[in-house]
């Protein structure tokens, strides 16, 4: 049966591309500061309509709690005690960022050396033109119940759905939900995420004096809230780049499928002579020990700046939290450990701006491996596990309200797509690969569900 639907999948990927033309050009950032909240709208009511025209009669938006709506809907299968599937994805995409470094205009796709470019074409648009490749491919021939969400303000981190499920938790109640948000270790090696870290994001500000003082008249004495800032900062890691936040482990290892460091460095374009950073492998450090990274610092600019000692200072970050580490904990470390830092007697203030818990998925049920059984027969090689650095707070949230729930994480995202960075593309193969995975898992779920 797969070699009918592969070939069913290849003759559809023409118009296909087509169709991912067109939702790319919808510039569905969840933010009305950067592009107009209509461009979410529609991208809304495309969804809709394309499930609408596949069976799921009851399609539908439903207002969030922030404001954003998300698409929901059901298609019955052949039995009503057949198992349900809960399909997950989402519409808004992240801002471009600099266009000038993009080289082709973000949202016009456009073909480059075999890979489809544009804003979402990977994250998360091509995971929802696989979804529809898949119902297509099947036609009438859908063997479990199905249920939708597209949400549309996952970018943004603002917590609409997941609000919303947990207020309506009969809505999208499921014995298996595919999130389909994350992707392969590489093109056409198959992966399920089964980890994801949490996070916690912080601002800390220094304060030191009550004014700017001129550095050749007060130099040498007066204690520089900026200097103050470094040191604090420069304390969270080690001389091998290892997080050194006191009272956080940072020993823990990963037991899955290993990234070759050469892989690394290709996949995050470091430069030649460049070390990578701690003592694990590249596999611990990004999936299994905490790591922090400053995202942004508030201080005077190279240009314009003067002869002057800083006052005051902050500083943004962001501490990615493993599994079998808790967040709450970890902002508590990472707290005292920036004030214990701190020089001088300096004062300091950290805010906390956001957090999140770490996520482990189950393994080895029957929805797992009816889809590792699906994997390996569309990619024609098995199925590997991977983490991933990344925070997906709705994951916790499904599996505290279905706790019964197989949550398998996927999709077409793998490192080459670039996600949320200038440039982001997808492979073709990997969306047409994923449909075929996903019309498998529809087909011979329900056998081993039992």
């Amino acid at each position: 049966m797969s070699v009918d639907l592969r070939s069913r999948i290849a003759g559809l990927m023409q118009a296909a591309r087509g169709e991912l033309a067109e939702f790319v050009a919808i510039r569905s950032v969840a933010d009305p500061r950067q592009f107009p909240p209509e461009e979410c709208a529609r991208a809304a009511h495309w969804v809709l309509d394309k499930f609408a025209e596949l069976g799921f009669s009851d399609a539908r938006l439903e207002r969030t709690p922030d404001g954003s709506d998300a698409v929901v809907g059901s298609r019955p299968g052949p039995r009503p005690d057949a198992p349900t599937v809960l399909l997950y994805a989402h519409y808004d995409v992240q801002p471009p960022l600099d266009d000038a470094a993009w080289r082709t205009p973000p949202f016009e796709l456009a073909e480059v050396e075999g890979r489809w470019y544009g804003r979402g074409a990977a994250d998360c648009k091509g995971n929802i033109l696989a979804h529809l490749l898949a119902l297509r491919a099947l036609g009438d021939d859908v063997p479990v119940n199905l249920k939708l969400v597209v949400e549309g303000s996952e970018e943004q981190g603002t917590g609409g759905l997941e609000a919303f499920v947990a207020a309506h938790p009969g809505m999208l109640r499921a014995d298996a939900i595919l999130v389909c948000d994350t992707g392969n270790a590489a093109v056409g090696v198959p992966a399920a995420t089964v980890t994801l870290r949490g996070m916690v994001n912080v601002v800390v500000r220094v304060e030191a004096m009550a004014s700017e003082l001129h550095s050749g008249m007060f130099g040498g004495a007066a204690p520089d809230a900026l200097a103050a800032l470094i040191a604090m900062l420069a304390s969270l890691r080690d001389q091998r780049g290892n997080t050194s936040i006191t009272g956080l482990d940072n020993t823990q290892t990963w037991t899955g499928a290993p990234y070759p460091p050469e892989q690394f460095r290709s996949d995050a374009g470091v430069l030649d002579g460049v070390m990578l950073l701690g003592d694990g492998s590249v596999s611990d450090m990004i999936w299994a020990r905490p790591a922090v990274t400053v995202l942004g610092i508030d201080c005077p600019q190279v240009v314009g700046s003067t002869a002057a000692i800083v006052p005051r200072a902050a500083a943004r970050l962001n501490l990615r939290v493993p599994p079998g580490m808790d967040s709450a904990e970890a902002h508590t470390a990472l707290a005292g450990h920036l004030k214990g830092a701190a020089p001088w007697g300096v004062h300091v203030e950290v805010e906390l701006e956001a957090m999140g818990s770490p996520f482990q998925a189950p393994v080895g049920g029957p929805a797992f491996e009816a889809m590792s059984a699906a994997m390996r027969e569309a990619y024609g090689r098995p199925m590997t596990t991977l983490g991933q650095g990344g925070s997906i707070p709705l994951c916790n949230v499904f599996a505290d309200t279905y706790p019964e729930a197989e949550i398998i994480l996927l999709g077409v995202e793998e490192p080459a797509a670039l996600i949320h960075a200038p440039n982001e593309s997808v492979a073709p193969g990997e969306i047409s690969a994923l449909a075929e995975s996903l019309a498998l898992f529809f087909q011979n779920y329900p056998a081993r569900r039992g």
